[in-house]
């Protein structure tokens, strides 16, 4: 006799949406989710599903989200997040509201003062972005940074440490071409007074999805480490978006390199 098929409980659907929900390449998650809804054919449960996997979702893939009001971009990150669907944007010192199953930005306010960083962090966090926006710009065309201060923010002048993180976003979406692809860069820069140094730490990864006549995807990681002197906030940000510059120039030349071979090998 065949065995009768067991019919999945709520939680058990709403796992698996999750799975696919989360495992989505850069881009693509709104296809899938329109692909499970009708699969599900329960809305509780996709609802549900899409709730939770959506938030994670954006953080690890850190979208980048059009502000209302023309106050620019927010990208939507780990480092950023201030509450439930509340981001800031040190750029601008706004607050975006964002609804993550939709994807898009609601509402801006402005960023309180216990929000922000002090004064003297500030100089190194602006002098930082600064140069890091036209690495960015030169590097990634459709690229996009955030420099956020993750520790001592209060920190009112020198002789303590602090910590800043310098997060870069980029993606070509190109789903008629049967190609998507992305670039995600976060790097934690500890200033260590004491020392008078500069440790970097970089985790790069690469992710693209080729789904012509098949299904094809690349993650690749990497992982940097590298120091440079603590200066003033104009030098300390031309030192650190130097190092930055070559860590990841390197890192996409072996890429390339390693694809080169493998095209080669088989041919």
């Amino acid at each position: 006799m065949a065995e009768e098929e067991t019919e999945l409980s709520e939680k058990q659907k709403k796992e698996i949406a999750k799975w696919f929900l989360l495992n989505a390449p850069a881009g693509e998650i709104q296809y899938v989710a329109k692909d499970l809804k009708s699969v599900l054919n329960d809305d509780d449960v996709y609802n549900e599903a899409a709730s939770e996997a959506f938030p994670v979702y954006n953080k690890s893939h850190m979208i980048c989200l059009e502000m209302p009001g023309r106050f620019g971009d927010v990208l939507v990150t780990s480092y950023g997040e201030l509450q439930d669907n509340e981001y800031l944007d040190p750029k601008t010192a706004q607050v975006a509201i964002v609804d993550h199953v939709k994807q898009v930005c609601t509402e801006v306010r402005p960023a309180t003062d216990e929000e922000l960083s002090s004064p003297y962090i500030e100089e190194y966090r602006c002098s930082l972005e600064a140069e890091m926006l036209k690495y960015v710009g030169e590097a990634y065309p459709k690229g996009f940074c955030s420099v956020y201060c993750i520790n001592g923010k209060d920190v009112e002048g020198p002789g303590s440490d602090f910590e800043l993180v310098v997060v870069i976003s980029a993606a070509r979406l190109s789903p008629q071409n049967f190609c998507n692809g992305s670039w995600r860069s976060i790097w934690n820069i500890e200033f260590k007074d004491d020392i008078q140094m500069l440790e970097l730490k970089g985790k790069l990864q690469v992710g693209a999805h080729y789904f012509e006549e098949g299904n094809v995807q690349l993650d690749a990681k990497h992982e940097s480490r590298d120091s440079t002197m603590f200066q003033s906030p104009d030098d300390s940000a031309i030192a650190i978006a130097g190092v930055i510059r070559h860590h990841e120039t390197e890192y996409l030349a072996s890429l390339e390199v390693v694809f080169n071979i493998r095209l080669i090998s088989n041919t």
